[in-house]
């Protein structure tokens, strides 16, 4: 009996061992396996950041003014001393995207500025612009000739130099999609100087100025 029972005693044991073996495999197996998965992801997101950083970072969008044309101008003056004057300009620019996803822009305005004051404006509606690709846009911007006359500055300005002063500002705010992931912000400015000759009623020069942020 007791011979029995030491046998018994002795394959327990050993089943014992053996669970325990397989409990031991199992768990390294899944040590393993878990490693392995946090390593593949590691791998990912470190391919993922390079690639956000190189082949895909975002760039600026860069806006191009080709030309700045009258479309219209009449400045006279009946005494006693009242002006009329009707002023559209012409702003030929183009949009250029320099990155390998589509560029998304938001309505924004167009503005035309006498000094630090808005004295006219046209929207420039929402859009998209393919990957490497750009936009051209057409802009006719009319003064407001209430708020141009309005100040007092004109005045001397155009009867002291025989130029009316002006400035172009266009501002494109936007966002480009980096590996369907990260959603990047960018904004691309440019600026016109324009000095309007009366006499002549042509451009009598101009210079223009372009930043661009993320």
């Amino acid at each position: 009996m007791e011979g029995g029972e030491e046998s018994k005693a002795k394959t327990h044991h050993q089943n014992d061992g053996v669970h325990s073996l397989k409990r031991r495999r199992r768990r390294r197996s899944i040590c393993i396996c878990i490693g392995t998965t946090i390593s593949i992801l590691l791998l990912l997101i470190i391919i993922i950041v390079i690639l956000a950083f190189t082949v895909y970072k975002a760039k600026r969008p860069v806006i191009t003014v080709s030309s700045v044309s009258l479309y219209d101008f009449n400045f006279d003056v009946d005494f006693p001393l009242k002006i009329h004057l009707n002023l559209s300009l012409d702003v030929d620019l183009t949009v250029k995207n320099p990155n390998k996803v589509a560029f998304k822009y938001v309505n924004t305005v167009s503005s035309l500025k006498f000094e630090d004051k808005v004295i006219g404006e046209v929207p420039i509606p929402a859009g998209k612009i393919k990957a490497s690709g750009f936009t051209p846009m057409n802009l006719t911007l009319t003064v407001m000739a209430e708020r141009l006359l309005g100040d007092s500055d004109v005045y001397s300005d155009v009867f002291k130099s025989g130029t009316l002063p002006v400035s172009t500002y266009t501002r494109i705010k936007g966002s480009v999609r980096i590996l369907h992931l990260f959603d990047i912000h960018v904004v691309s400015y440019s600026s016109c100087d324009i000095k309007i000759s009366i006499s002549s009623r042509t451009i009598q020069d101009q210079s223009c100025q372009y930043k661009t942020k993320l």
